[in-house]
């Protein structure tokens, strides 16, 4: 079995927490820690979030850094859902667990220092704007070496946007240090809208999750059934995805997804600021550099998120709550 070894830069968010226990429930996935970006909510309540959902995990071992307050260059804007604020305890349970004194941009940029003396280059998966990658990057460009690739959850090419109709909101939110990472050199694999959208979860799958997940898999039942993702008029069928748990996925099952090569861009000014671009067919002079994730196997990733969500509940305590409950 191959061992990734992982930093989660995040900003939790509900989806997030999907993705985040996706990976501390899953014996491929090192999460060597987490880095927190202001980006779905503001970056207290993101750094907040992220400390429940690891005491969710029983995994206390694994630090939570909080890093950018806010982006790069553009104004500040935050997740549609960005009233959820800092998840009260009616929907996660509270924890004893506390954002670690070093700063997100500093650990990242130890942990690729220490990647790159051990020979064995680590693996960042982005599911919040880019903030805190970029500056590990500006700040320190020769922590590029000790990345092994950077799975980033963002973009949208034919499915445009869902945050403006033109760009999907982790892009939208700092489209500057997307850019930067896209033209780094460090290799990188997009999981756009495009290919998010294919997989929608319904009210019987959080069903699943509150039935076998424990705790755990209580709080994603209550987050999502709180805060409703399906759009029938865009996806034409009952259903939502949950976008950044496909980051996890892509690690643990490559069979399950489809990818191109292409050059990623990002606008970064103007009106469409945020919209992003897959060159496929060489157009342009940049190198097709970039991994663009395009399909996926729906029944495989929805049954795998599901799967490691139960093993939650193989240890959980009888007094797992529910909303409502």
């Amino acid at each position: 079995m191959s061992i990734h070894k992982v930093i989660i830069d995040t900003d939790p968010g509900v989806d997030d927490a999907a993705a985040i226990l996706m990976a501390l429930a899953s014996p491929e996935i090192d999460v060597l820690g987490l880095t927190v970006v202001a980006g779905n909510v503001p970056l207290e309540d993101a750094a907040a979030n992220a400390c429940k959902i690891v005491g969710l995990s029983g995994r206390s071992d694994v630090p939570v850094h909080a890093g950018a307050p806010g982006p790069l260059v553009r104004d500040q804007v935050f997740g549609k859902y960005a009233r959820i604020g800092a998840f009260g305890d009616d929907l996660v349970a509270g924890s004893g667990v506390r954002p670690a004194d070093e700063h997100a941009v500093h650990f990242i940029v130890r942990k690729t220092r220490e990647a790159t003396e051990a020979g064995d280059p680590i693996t960042i998966c982005a599911i919040g704007p880019l903030t805190n990658i970029a500056l590990a990057l500006i700040q320190h460009p020769d922590v590029a070496r000790g990345i092994r690739q950077v799975v980033s959850m963002g973009g949208a090419f034919t499915a445009l946007g869902h945050r403006t109709p033109w760009a999907e909101f982790n892009i939208y939110a700092d489209p500057h240090a997307a850019e930067i990472v896209y033209r780094s050199g460090v290799s990188v694999v997009v999981m756009p809208l495009d290919m998010t959208f294919q997989a929608l979860f319904t009210q019987k799958h959080f069903e699943r999750f509150a039935e076998e997940g424990g705790q755990a898999g209580a709080a994603l039942f209550n987050l999502f059934s709180r805060f409703d993702r399906s759009d029938i008029d865009r996806f034409g069928r009952p259903g939502g995805p949950i976008h950044d748990a496909t980051t996890i996925a892509w690690l643990i099952r490559p069979d399950l997804f489809k990818s191109r090569k292409a050059a990623v861009g990002v606008q970064v000014t103007g009106l469409t600021k945020g919209h992003t671009y897959a060159d496929f067919h060489q157009k342009i002079a940049h190198v097709a550099d970039a991994t663009v994730v395009t399909d996926m196997d729906e029944a495989g990733f929805i049954n795998l998120l599901i799967e490691r969500i139960s093993r939650y509940g193989r240890a959980a305590p009888p007094e797992a709550k529910l909303l409502g409950g």
